[in-house]
């Protein structure tokens, strides 16, 4: 069949029960092919192409017939248009001539080959019929508001005949839905046709002789279902058993949905074993604390598996004794996917745009199908996994589509997501050539958070490119995050909004740190020797230290050169300062790094052939990953922290260094970017612009120049911090502001709001 509805009122009014059984029997029926057929212009409903949950059209007819398009290029159906075209005398032709009529405003909508006007009946006067007669066009108005000066015989039913006519399809075939007198005209040409619930009584008067035309008692898409079995076009088997039952519901209140399994799988001799990551981070310990207390709970993760899927385990125990109703949920995926999704797609395409470094994404339509099949086997996971009414917990950009898939498999969960990486402004967002379905995905969550504001407030701006958007509630981002003291601060930022008839919630939740984590590294009796051993080999040069991984992103290049102009510029710090450099290598099959790494390694050596002397070498570089422990050390006897990533989503090493220096009484100074996330939350940082190498180098040698007493009191602030907002603030602030979000509570009373209001 071939179903062409009206929008507004009709496929996209009802109840949510109706709108989701009609748009999930158009899905699981190739076979049905749906026309928009409306009023509103192009642009008007192409936010609607970007929300998962609605299905996509074959074809779009607009502006009350005058536009018609293919539904997934966008682009005019030619011969159709030709026609259209050749009876308009344009827009500024009927503007000139209607614009001496009093009380008739011009509707201020996306438009085309039709002028449309809200007014009132008494304003339609003969003189207006008359314009419009002479100008050689058609007037049509409904619902006693809307008035349209259309091309001559052009309307909505005599559009969709010319498209039917071109498609070659039997009038029996197809059925049309409407709500409004504007409507009727789709009606009058022998289709079978519905008039759904709550139809405007005029079109419901002009219609009750037409022998194909079904009065539906349920408003919009019950209407249509209504009709759909009146006119029998899915035979004798109901509609309830064409669409299937919906998905069984699993037994976890709260299912975390990550890139990385909560434990580490190797090879052992053809046998695959787990154990403890042996590189930690302080997000995975935090995230299974909420199931130390018997909680029933999945942790959806890949498990890379080429063999057959019956011989593949899905649920693995991740630690019996200390988390008994916790299991991991194995999604199985090939090594070809793994190598596509992960370290291809994902660092090639989206990490570079993420961190406004467009010009170096590649983007391959093959790709980005592989990404698509992935993410909805996550979602499928964890819809079996969740129980009814769960908590889903989703996290980063590798998983942007699974809200799409959820969201139809389970309308009933809360889906909450953490961006954890950088969410560039819509200049550069946009770049990516599935922006509209990443934003669309995204917005069928119930809450979304980034680490800082300004990341939040540019997502904002990126949504509201693609679909209208109404910011239904705001707070101010001081005093807990910098206003206009960064590159990324911001004074205000939208913490709910409104997307059709759903209320999103957004917040700011900078990760924080696992505080415990380093005061049990120091606590060690080796620390202290190894801290003693590093101060032999410093021999008095003073410490700057450089943690990063290999990445364009870090800016690595970049303090290089403002090292190299620090010991040309300052002479009287050759032999008593020691740049030390840990860059940890990419992940293993990481390509597109080979030539950074090649250009860093050639950079050091300009600067050590340039510089060193007997007993000194201006820096010492070191490739390789090293022990947390040995890090620690590093961060206690280094003078000076200088992180200058170039963009980043947050910076953890910043807070570590914080945390160590805070907690062994030490002076040490943070040079941190200022396109840092970090930058937003963290006082008493220096902090520097990374593409300024002059400003690089003069906060590096005022770290270096500064007294003991201030750089403690910079110290004490950033301490305060770190120990204020740590690892467990953030994941409980996280899902808590999800619980608020979901019982329609706003984000005024949430404890970090509260912080955050003033005492007069």
């Amino acid at each position: 069949m071939l179903l062409a509805t009206d929008l507004d009122g009709t496929f996209l009014a009802g109840d949510a029960d109706s709108r989701a059984t009609l748009y999930q029997l158009i899905a699981s029926h190739p076979e049905i092919d749906l026309v928009f057929v409306t009023g509103r212009g192009l642009e008007s409903v192409m936010p609607l192409l970007s929300d998962p949950s609605i299905p996509k059209p074959s074809y779009i007819i607009c502006d009350v017939g005058c536009t018609v398009v293919d539904g997934e290029s966008l682009q005019p159906i030619h011969t159709l248009h030709t026609a259209i075209d050749k009876r308009w005398p344009g827009e500024h032709v009927v503007e000139k001539a209607l614009q001496h009529i009093p009380n008739i405003s011009r509707q201020e909508v996306p438009q085309e080959r039709r002028c449309s006007y809200f007014c009132d009946p008494g304003a339609v006067t003969n003189e207006v019929r008359a314009i419009v007669e002479n100008l050689d066009c058609d007037l049509l108005y409904s619902a006693g508001h809307y008035l349209d000066v259309l091309p001559r015989g052009i309307n909505k039913g005599r559009t969709l005949t010319a498209l039917v006519d071109f498609l070659n399809i039997e009038r029996e075939r197809v059925l049309v839905a409407g709500d409004t007198l504007n409507d009727l005209s789709m009606f009058q040409q022998n289709f079978n046709g519905v008039c759904v619930g709550e139809s405007e009584s005029l079109l419901l008067s002009a219609t009750t002789d037409l022998p194909r035309t079904y009065h539906a008692t349920g408003p919009g898409c019950s209407g249509i279902l209504e009709a759909i079995s009146y006119f029998g076009y899915l035979g004798p088997v109901s509609i309830a058993n064409e669409i299937g039952e919906a998905s069984e519901t699993g037994k976890s209140d709260l299912v975390i949905v990550y890139h990385r399994l909560p434990y580490e799988e190797y090879d052992d001799k053809g046998i695959i074993r787990r154990r403890r990551p042996r590189s930690p981070n302080g997000i995975i310990p935090t995230l299974l604390s909420f199931f130390a207390d018997n909680q029933k709970g999945s942790w959806v993760a890949w498990s890379q598996h080429d063999a057959d899927e019956d011989s593949f385990e899905i649920h693995t125990d991740v630690d019996r004794d200390a988390y008994p109703n916790l299991s991991a949920a194995r999604v199985p995926l090939s090594a070809t996917e793994v190598d596509i999704f992960y370290k291809k797609f994902s660092k090639e395409a989206f990490w570079p745009t993420l961190h406004t470094f467009w010009e170096r994404a590649t983007f391959h339509e093959e790709h980005w199908e592989v990404f698509l099949e992935v993410n909805r086997k996550f979602a499928e996971r964890t819809a079996a996994e969740a129980a009814e009414s769960a908590t889903v917990w989703i996290h980063d950009y590798n998983l942007w589509m699974v809200p799409a898939y959820l969201r139809e498999l389970r309308p009933d969960v809360t889906i909450a997501f953490f961006h954890h990486t950088y969410f560039p402004s819509a200049d550069v967002f946009n770049v990516l050539p599935w922006r509209r379905e990443i934003v669309g995905s995204l917005l069928q969550c119930d809450y979304i958070g980034f680490h800082i504001p300004r990341q939040a407030e540019n997502f904002v701006d990126v949504a509201r490119g693609v679909m209208p958007i109404e910011i239904v509630e705001r707070m101010n981002c001081a005093p807990r995050f910098f206003t206009y003291g960064c590159a990324v601060g911001l004074d205000e930022m939208s913490t709910r909004i409104k997307v059709n008839d759903r209320i999103i919630g957004l917040g700011a939740h900078p990760v924080g740190l696992d505080i415990q984590r380093v005061e049990n590294v120091l606590g060690q009796p080796d620390a202290q020797q190894r801290m003693s051993t590093l101060r032999n080999e410093l021999q008095g040069k003073r410490l700057v230290l450089s943690v990063e991984r290999l990445d364009f992103t870090k800016g690595i290049l970049e303090k290089l050169g403002a090292f190299e102009r620090l010991l040309t510029d300052h002479g009287e710090l050759r032999e008593k300062v020691t740049l030390m450099m840990i860059c940890v290598p990419a992940a293993r099959g990481m390509t597109i790094y080979e030539e950074l790494q090649v250009q860093i390694e050639q950079t050091v050596g300009r600067i050590n052939g340039r510089f060193a002397t007997m007993g000194w070498t201006p820096v010492q570089f070191f490739f390789r990953a090293l022990p947390f422990n040995d890090l620690v050390t590093y961060y206690a006897m280094a003078d000076v922290m200088w992180i200058t990533p170039l963009r980043d989503g947050l910076n953890l090493v910043a807070k570590e260094y914080i945390a160590t220096q805070g907690l062994t009484q030490g002076c040490g100074v943070l040079v941190l970017s200022e396109f840092a996330g970090a930058a937003a939350e963290l006082r008493g940082a220096i902090l520097a612009n990374p593409h300024d190498p002059r400003e690089l180098a003069n906060t590096c040698y005022f770290a270096l120049s500064i007294s003991r007493d201030e750089a403690r009191s910079r110290l004490a602030e950033g301490f305060d911090i770190v120990k204020r907002y740590d690892i467990a603030y953030w994941a409980n602030d996280f899902l808590d502001s999800v619980q608020r979000c979901a019982d329609g509570l706003d984000a005024a009373t949430s404890p970090a709001a509260t912080n955050n209001k003033q005492v007069a």
